[in-house]
């Protein structure tokens, strides 16, 4: 394990990079994971102090990675503080011994990454088309808009997940292999668990960004979301919901978006026992805002 932790530190190392510094635990940072799916991006694992090859953890994946644990290297000097709450957690032995895979996006691709395709391509053309007018005015995208959602998936399960269960002890199984993120992070999460329910066992999702694009009114994109999570939200006896929301800011628009996510989720049998949604009033859409009730996501997928 020490010759393998030697390498990936080699591959860390580059002239430009800002790379995290976490304040509890340590990290193991890979610059530019190649992928034939998606276009490279940086990669941090998170490991508790005193971690140890001889046992097994969970594993969390976490999107908008570059934001988890460091907020000098964040553009808005803000971060989620993964790193102090599961430490935290983690010694007051509340949760399930754990690792966090941070996985950076790739600035320019972001949106059409996070965004559930399969949804999208249900839309008509006349709708899709609004879409990418939508996209184009907030400076989301200059092209036609189209989702790459299903390679991104592709890259996390078919080559992320199977480099991290080689070089870490890892538990492999649904049951202890989860995956979180918000706003677009959130789209992706709920997405990722009902396109590969065998490999994800729980899906934490804050402040879900149900519009897709940036205006609720003439917007056929949460219907699209809601009659794909109907046919595909994954068994409610053997998987975790979690999401939550607030009302400021870019979270003003979600609390009637996620009352009607939450009736799909209730008609697919999912009860407190295995789905929560929490309405933080207040709450705004950003890192801090979502560091102050990370524990409460955590609490919920991991707890022992």
């Amino acid at each position: 394990m020490k010759v393998i932790f030697h390498l990936l530190s080699l591959i860390s190392i580059s002239l430009f990079a800002q790379l995290p510094v976490p304040s509890n635990g340590s990290l193991r940072h890979i610059e530019k994971f190649q992928s034939k799916y998606v276009v490279p991006r940086n990669v941090d694992i998170w490991l508790p102090d005193g971690y140890d090859a001889n046992k097994k953890y969970s594993v969390l994946y976490m999107h908008d990675g570059k934001g988890l644990y460091d907020s000098t290297i964040m553009w808005n000097k803000q971060e989620w503080k993964v790193d102090e709450v599961l430490g935290t957690l983690l010694k007051e032995g509340k949760v399930q011994d754990c690792i966090v895979v941070g996985v950076w996006n790739s600035e320019g691709t972001r949106h059409p990454e996070y965004f559930p395709q399969k949804p999208y391509e249900s839309l008509s053309q006349v709708e899709r088309d609004t879409v990418t007018t939508q996209l184009q005015k907030m400076g989301r995208t200059k092209e036609i808009f189209k989702p790459v959602s299903d390679n991104y998936l592709k890259f996390l399960v078919e080559e992320l997940k199977p480099f991290i269960d080689k070089n870490f002890s890892t538990k492999t199984d649904a049951k202890n292999t989860f995956v979180a993120g918000s706003s677009m992070g959130g789209l992706i999460s709920m997405y990722a668990i009902c396109e590969y329910p065998t490999v994800f066992g729980g899906a934490a999702c804050l402040s879900t960004h149900w519009p897709g694009i940036f205006r609720v009114e003439d917007n056929p994109i949460p219907n699209a979301f809601f009659q794909y999570m109907k046919e595909k939200l994954p068994d409610q006896k053997t998987h975790k919901l979690y999401f939550d929301y607030g009302d400021q800011t870019l979270d003003a628009l979600y609390p009637p978006l996620q009352k009607r996510a939450d009736q799909v989720i209730k008609s697919k049998g999912y009860t407190s026992k295995n789905w929560m949604t929490r309405f933080f009033p207040g709450e705004n859409h950003s890192e801090k805002a979502w560091s102050r009730r990370l524990e409460v996501s955590l609490l919920f997928l991991l707890k022992k």
